[in-house]
């Protein structure tokens, strides 16, 4: 199947891969360089001001993929960040200097924003309904593995060769680029009125229209309410078992909440990396629907698992059963995402698909004082009214696009 996905595709998904690698090295450790060098509280508000410049960047990447074609969105976007990359090895080649790595990391953030948009606009336009499901399946992997293996390398060389990991980056960037410029076409040619199209009147006369479509918004809304339950996996689960799980021998080696929480980890991404490729098999053919919704129900019932309990081969079995959810849930829905958004606009739809993993972020920072206030199995109930909500606005969304298809023929 591999060989007969468009060279843009393989060379996205290869790009992609070779660049999370890197990236997952450094940017998970940022918030310590922040708070190490600026202190706690100014090291949160950065941060916090570059997902917002992040947020910003991935709208306009949106409507400028529509208006200025992918491929030279996407490479602009792939300049824009060689030249931040760039920017922060100089900033720390003679010791840390925290305000040009923060405007570095603001110009990274900035070209994410206009790379994103027109890299998964690029995929849905060259893809059909029958490759997507394995397409996305083999990108899922892809990332997977990569932030498995850039979290592991990173966490070894992150503190005594930040800039050796700088200095890998601005490598990487340099091949990515020359990949994507050397490799992908353009899958969409710039509208005859680009100029007009890129002014803030159109910019928001075209997501008015995107704000305006119901079943797409059902369809972002389930996709908050599911991606919400995986992002208690950094708050409410982890300080459960931070406060909660007993001291625990395992396999020779004695696990307390922090380390349990880094096995139960480890075993979810190891199950993703190995099993995405006969999930991918299986999948391939088959009405998307069903397994969709039967992998919410198991990624739901997975992480109410792990919102109570302390008992290690319970811990283990919910993520099993979440990752057995996730590897069926995770490409059907990407696949049913691309039948939902207008071709004309696919840059713009899916730059405010991605606002999804913001959104979801920020429900799932409830989870400290929700949790604090309702207890382990308050948590697994609201988790479990999570999925099947989730579950139910899909739905919705799907039937509500099949009608009315079936009204236009």
């Amino acid at each position: 199947m591999w060989r007969t996905l468009h060279p843009n595709v393989k060379t996205r998904i290869t790009t992609s891969f070779l660049s999370r690698v890197v990236g997952s090295m450094v940017f998970p450790f940022m918030a310590i360089y922040f708070t190490a060098h600026l202190g706690a509280a100014l090291a949160g508000t950065l941060l916090l001001v570059a997902g917002v410049v992040q947020f910003l960047a991935g709208l306009y990447g949106g409507a400028l993929a529509d208006a200025l074609g992918r491929r030279r969105t996407l490479l602009t976007g792939e300049a824009l960040k060689l030249l931040a990359f760039t920017l922060m090895l100089l900033g720390n080649l003679h010791g840390p200097n925290p305000w040009l790595t923060f405007a570095a990391l603001l110009l990274v953030n900035i070209s994410g924003g206009l790379i994103n948009p027109a890299a998964e606009a690029m995929l849905v336009d060259v893809s059909t309904p029958d490759t997507r499901t394995f397409m996305y399946a083999v990108n899922y992997w892809a990332v997977n593995l990569s932030i498995l293996i850039g979290t592991l390398v990173g966490g070894w060389l992150y503190r005594d060769h930040f800039t050796l990991l700088l200095a890998l980056l601005v490598a990487m960037s340099v091949l990515t680029a020359a990949l994507c410029t050397a490799l992908m076409t353009e899958t969409r040619a710039a509208s005859p009125t680009a100029r007009a199209d890129l002014g803030l009147t159109p910019l928001l006369r075209n997501y008015a229209q995107v704000v305006t479509d119901r079943p797409f918004l059902l369809f972002v809304l389930g996709g908050i309410l599911i991606l919400s339950i995986e992002f208690t996996r950094t708050n409410h689960v982890a300080v459960h078992l931070a406060q909660h799980f007993p001291r625990t021998d395992w396999l020779g080696v004695t696990l307390d909440g922090v380390r349990a929480a880094s096995v139960l980890t480890a075993v979810n991404t190891l199950m993703i990396v190995a099993l995405t490729a006969p999930a991918a098999r299986w999948l391939t053919g088959r009405d998307p629907h069903r397994p969709m919704h039967a992998g919410f129900a198991l990624f739901a019932l997975g992480f109410a698992g792990l919102a109570f309990s302390t008992h290690l081969p319970t811990l283990i079995a919910a993520s099993v059963i979440l990752s057995i959810g996730e590897l069926l849930y995770v490409p059907t829905r990407q696949a049913l995402l691309a039948d939902l958004i207008p071709e004309h606009q696919r840059g713009a739809y899916l730059a405010t698909h991605g606002q999804v993993f913001t959104i979801s972020k920020w429900i799932a920072a409830l989870g400290l004082p929700v949790g604090a206030a309702i207890g382990g199995t308050g948590m697994a109930a609201a988790l479990l009214l999570l999925g099947l909500l989730g579950s139910l606005f899909t739905a919705l969304a799907l039937r509500r696009t099949t009608g009315e298809r079936m009204a236009r023929a």
